[in-house]
């Protein structure tokens, strides 16, 4: 089975065929950075660090290109109002470029946390005025942009594609809009290139219409294009971002190049809380910085993960919870099995078939990235694992060394799961808990020794009354939470 991805362009799965060779050149839309990031930016970004792992797993040469916007995305992600970073500077008192920086250092830690890999470049809207000013003066001699009081817009009606990714005609855009039609605009569905600065506006550059600012969409077309090329492979981004951001990257790009300018659209689909998107606008959202305070960021890139990134992720604790129970269930057979594997010998072979666990888990993948199937395969894997491991059975070091570097492969390498690297249980470093526990299982062993059995069962019950269950094995005692 080769791979297949959901192209939202032609609204169908497709075999995925890069446009040269064996390289793979992906962008994404990356965070404006005006707040800390929430669970809705933590789907978009796992889902794509998924799609970047797999495709490099699968031998091909990826450059991942993921921006940050730090100027020109206006609060009605239109045309109107105010920039998004601007207010909030305004409100925190401090300068944008001074907001701008220390929310993407947020994001970054917060990705990173997430055990995200870093995209090969981050470039930013601000770095690359030069570049959109060049585009938008290429769409002005063509014909499909004009300059009107010191803005610039894209007329929609010399594109005729414009709005084929989201599906919608102009006049279905226009009987759509949120805002009043401005009278600067040839057409009301016409959107801006560029934006005139007006009188105490602090982000502004000079141009040749005057001293102004980038529109939103033109950054991403600008970046794309300077790092990948005038025509690449994978576009990536929010659901929410089809129209009207990626319907007018599609249409200025393509207007100014005249080729095509992504290959296959992907979208993420959005979380949920109580059925509504979460987001900022709505004040339902869940920082990241708040969530890992209630659990570990690998059991929130669990959650995710748990859903198809095209699927929605209904939010709730109840839901958070039983990934935490679903991940822990795959760290204790991983944990179990190295502990084996380092008192292994000569044994025998414990019969499970890996090629195809593997394969299966390939299959899903190959199924436009279905991380939920996978997933699927990995419990069965360790399902298996376990009653050989529990079989009392004499099992060889070489087995248990394949069977551990399949977990790796497929949960660490692909999936991105941060697995134990030496039979120390993961939580002990990052969780104070998980730290605590390790040191009265210290104490315990030493009573043991003693045999002050007593002493011993008291420690044990206590735990499990604080909800740790231990286990007792020859290699020593392991803890892990009550499911």
């Amino acid at each position: 089975m080769a791979l297949t991805v959901y192209n939202t362009l032609s609204r169908a799965k497709e075999l995925f065929q890069p446009i040269e060779g064996n390289g793979v050149r992906m962008y994404v839309c990356g965070p404006t950075v005006y707040g800390h990031s929430h669970l809705g930016h933590a789907k978009s970004y796992v889902s794509f660090d998924v799609v970047a792992r797999y495709l490099r797993f699968s031998r091909y040469a990826v450059l991942y290109v993921q921006n940050i916007t730090d100027v020109g995305h206006l609060t009605d992600d239109a045309d109107e109002g105010e920039d998004k970073i601007v207010k909030q500077s305004r409100a925190d008192r401090v300068h944008p470029m001074q907001l701008a920086e220390l929310y993407t250092q947020s994001y970054f830690e917060d990705m990173d946390a997430l055990n995200n890999l870093r995209p090969d470049i981050s470039p930013r809207a601000t770095g690359h005025i030069t570049e959109q000013i060049a585009i938008i003066e290429e769409l002005i001699r063509k014909d499909l942009a004009y300059e009107v009081n010191g803005s610039v817009y894209f007329d929609v009606t010399k594109f005729p594609g414009y709005g084929k990714l989201s599906g919608r005609t102009v006049d279905e855009l226009v009987a759509g809009a949120r805002v009043e039609v401005n009278p600067d605009k040839r057409d009301p569905a016409d959107f801006a290139l560029w934006k005139r600065a007006e009188p105490g506006h602090i982000m502004r550059w000079p141009s040749p219409w005057g001293n102004g600012f980038p529109g939103w969409h033109i950054e991403c077309s600008a970046m794309s294009m300077k790092y990948l090329g005038e025509s690449f492979d994978i576009h990536g981004g929010g659901l929410e971002n089809q129209f009207p951001h990626h319907d007018s990257e599609i249409a200025q790009s393509e207007g100014a190049t005249g080729k095509l300018f992504a290959k296959y659209w992907l979208h993420n689909n959005m979380v949920t809380v109580d059925g509504r998107k979460m987001g900022k606008s709505l004040g339902n959202f869940v920082t990241l910085k708040d969530a890992f305070q209630r659990w570990r960021p690998e059991v929130i890139r669990f959650f995710i993960l748990q859903s198809h990134y095209r699927s929605t992720l209904d939010f709730s604790a109840a839901a958070v919870d039983g990934a935490a129970r679903g991940h822990e269930k795959l760290v204790n057979t991983i944990r179990n099995l190295r502990d084996r594997r380092r008192t292994a010998g000569a044994g025998e072979d414990p019969g499970i078939e890996i090629a195809r666990y593997r394969a299966s888990f390939i299959d899903a993948m190959d199924d436009d990235f279905n991380t939920p199937q996978a997933i699927a395969v990995l419990f069965d894997l360790a399902r298996e694992t376990n009653q050989r491991l529990d079989s009392g059975r004499d099992l060889s070091v070489t087995s248990l060394t394949a069977l551990d570097t399949l977990f790796t492969e497929l949960a660490g390498t692909v999936l991105g799961f941060t697995l134990e690297a030496d039979g120390h249980h993961p939580e002990a470093e990052s969780d104070p808990e998980g730290h605590l526990v390790d040191l009265l299982l210290g104490v315990r062993a030493e009573v043991r020794a003693q045999k002050l059995w007593a002493l011993s069962d008291m420690i044990r019950d206590g735990l499990g009354r604080l909800g740790f269950v231990l286990e007792d094995k020859k290699e020593g005692t392991r803890w892990k939470r009550k499911s």
